[in-house]
């Protein structure tokens, strides 16, 4: 099989699949860890939550297609995906805002696990300086260009209230940060070749109300 490039892998794989990729990764991580070396594309889509028909045309877009009365070899599919989404080398990461939500993400033991190295951990209150939370010091946001450059950040976090993301979102693209996950409830504003992940907590909470208040009037959902 050839090798794709990082541009090959943009430019033919659609974003819905991308974003089903690091489901599968995680279903795929989750059978290996039951001892499981192979599996057939209904037990993975199953795992996944996804139909099989959906998942093999997903995973054709990584020329795999398993082995017919066989099934996918688990350990080698799983590399096939960590090395097309990216997740084979080490990312690091910084985060910025230090509160409850802050602090969770930085004890968050799955980045780890998935290539993501937390470097620092960023935040304007001056109290908070100096504080250790998992085991990392808390820095002054002024810091962010200084550790940017030299740790080669792509990504940075915002877990700041909604007033102040947008500055530090234009401070994370000055700085170089070309990723940015946000978790403050606001819509940002980036330039292009920027790319913005937003999650908000609330409105899943809101979609999840919404199926409620149907199931209570008897609707079908």
């Amino acid at each position: 099989m050839t090798a794709r490039t990082p541009t090959d892998a943009v430019r033919d794989i659609p974003e819905a699949t991308v974003a089903r990729l690091p489901v599968y990764l995680r279903a795929l991580t989750a059978l290996a860890d039951q001892g499981i070396t192979t599996c057939s594309s209904e037990d993975l889509a199953t795992a996944a939550g996804v139909n099989s028909a959906k998942l093999r045309k997903d995973l054709s877009y990584l020329g795999s297609y398993g082995t017919r009365g066989v099934g996918y070899d688990v350990d080698y599919l799983r590399y096939q995906i960590a090395r097309e989404i990216g997740v084979t080398q080490d990312w690091p990461v910084v985060i910025v805002g230090i509160g409850n939500l802050g602090h969770a993400l930085a004890n968050f033991s799955g980045f780890r696990s998935r290539g993501f190295r937390v470097v620092a951990l960023l935040d304007a209150d001056p109290a908070l300086h100096e504080q250790q939370v998992a085991g990392i010091v808390v820095r002054p946001f002024d810091d962010l260009e200084q550790i940017v450059r030299e740790n080669d950040v792509a990504i940075g976090v915002i877990s700041v209230p909604a007033f102040a993301a947008q500055d530090v979102a234009d401070r994370m693209v000055a700085a170089g940060i070309s990723s940015i996950l946000n978790f403050a409830p606001t819509v940002l504003s980036v330039p292009p070749g920027v790319d913005v992940r937003k999650v908000d907590l609330s409105i899943e909470l809101q979609i999840l109300a919404y199926h409620e208040q149907r199931k209570a009037h008897g609707e079908p959902v």
